[in-house]
């Protein structure tokens, strides 16, 4: 007999991890409560922003026209060697002199949207819907103003080449953009036909990222370049109803994302090779987190999904959070920019929390900086409003 239930009760340990955890409710609302004053004020604010799009900024560099976003490599220097030739990689190294306007543009994008949108979640006060819906046209519909949907003069090397596929992880910006167009479309003040517009423009985009050969390259990058397109992808996917390609992006992270990242230490190798070991890895972690939350629903559960050999986003959190609770404890290399701003409120945590009950994370996730202004921490932090991505 004892046998027999010993045999039972380790089946049904087995099959827990597979069942998942329901989302903990009582850490959305502490969530909600922490951030509600900050977000709210950062929302009134932005009531009285204008629109900026890439029409705003014109690089004589852009091999592009005036709709077209363009950026600059941000790892390219040029060559003492060669004065005047093409530029020069020094990995981990930004040069001060790259063209930022459109990127920065875009960021700016992404924080007035997220802080309308989540001040509309909180509230639904439809003052904030109006705002935001004025930058949406500028950036998405108004022909004077938008912005091509299209990534073909990202992150160019001056004498090399006018855009890269790498380029496109520029536009994880979009996400919260994306996510704010979801939290407010059944506000009653919006424009069903705008609504329609700005859909249809992620839409184009959607195809541009899956038929271009830009598009084909970064979603066969083998490090975080691919996690941030399935995330992006999906994101932009969930906006426009695309089921099929929420499904192709689900096989990705189960085939080849996560086995093909991790180790089963839960590390991030690629990550940790590279010369910003800690923010890569860190950055590669909110990517993945975040392209579970938004891949699973009713279905499909991907925060459960597990590898052969045991791999799962639990392992992954597991792995790196003493490091972000105490960075001190970091055994392998310091990342050779930007090593002190590390880290600040990192979605991983907040997510992690939610999905599987961790109150020690979501502690950690509340003691951090959750409004950093370090240029470089915003860039590689696309969830700046998390309140939008619960429930």
């Amino acid at each position: 007999m004892r046998s027999s239930a010993l045999t039972i009760i380790l089946f049904l340990s087995f099959l827990l991890p597979a069942a998942g955890i329901k989302p903990d409710k009582r850490i959305e609302q502490k969530a909600i409560k922490y951030l509600k004053e900050e977000t709210i004020k950062r929302a009134d604010l932005a009531l009285k922003e204008k629109p900026v799009t890439v029409t705003d900024s014109v690089c004589s560099r852009s091999a592009g026209g005036k709709h077209d976003f363009y950026s600059e490599a941000d790892y390219s220097w040029p060559d003492p060697a060669n004065p005047g030739g093409p530029y020069i990689n020094r990995d981990g190294m930004t040069y001060p002199g790259i063209f930022t306007a459109h990127r920065y543009a875009m960021i700016r994008l992404s924080q007035i949207i997220g802080s309308l949108a989540s001040a509309y979640k909180i509230t639904g006060d439809e003052k904030y819907v109006e705002a935001a819906f004025n930058h949406l046209k500028a950036w998405f519909v108004d022909t004077a103003t938008m912005m091509n949907p299209s990534l073909l003069y990202g992150q160019a090397i001056i004498g090399r080449n006018t855009g890269r596929g790498i380029g496109i992880i520029d536009t994880i910006h979009l996400m919260e953009v994306a996510q704010g167009i979801l939290v407010m479309e059944n506000a009653k003040c919006i424009d069903r036909k705008l609504l329609e517009a700005i859909k249809s423009w992620f839409s184009d985009y959607i195809n541009w990222l899956l038929t271009h050969k830009y598009g084909n390259d970064e979603m066969n990058t083998k490090n975080n370049h691919s996690t941030c397109w399935v995330m992006q992808v999906a994101s932009f996917a969930r906006l426009t109803g695309n089921e099929k390609v929420l499904d192709m992006c689900r096989k990705r992270f189960e085939e080849i994302l996560l086995p093909g990242q991790m180790a089963v230490d839960g590390s991030f190798p690629l990550e940790l090779s590279r010369t910003k070991p800690y923010g890569y890895s860190i950055f590669n972690l909110d990517a993945m987190s975040m392209a579970c939350l938004i891949l699973s629903d009713s279905k499909n559960d991907l925060f459960s999904f597990r590898t052969g050999d045991g791999k799962t986003l639990k392992k992954g959190i597991e792995f790196l959070y003493p490091y972000v609770a105490d960075k001190s404890k970091w055994t392998y290399n310091h990342d050779v920019m930007h090593w002190d701003e590390w880290p600040v409120a990192q979605p991983f945590l907040l997510i992690g929390a939610y999905e599987f009950g961790n109150k020690e994370w979501f502690e950690t996730w509340k003691r951090l900086e959750h409004f950093p202004t370090g240029s470089e921490v915003i860039r590689n932090l696309p969830v700046r409003n998390p309140l939008l991505w619960l429930n």
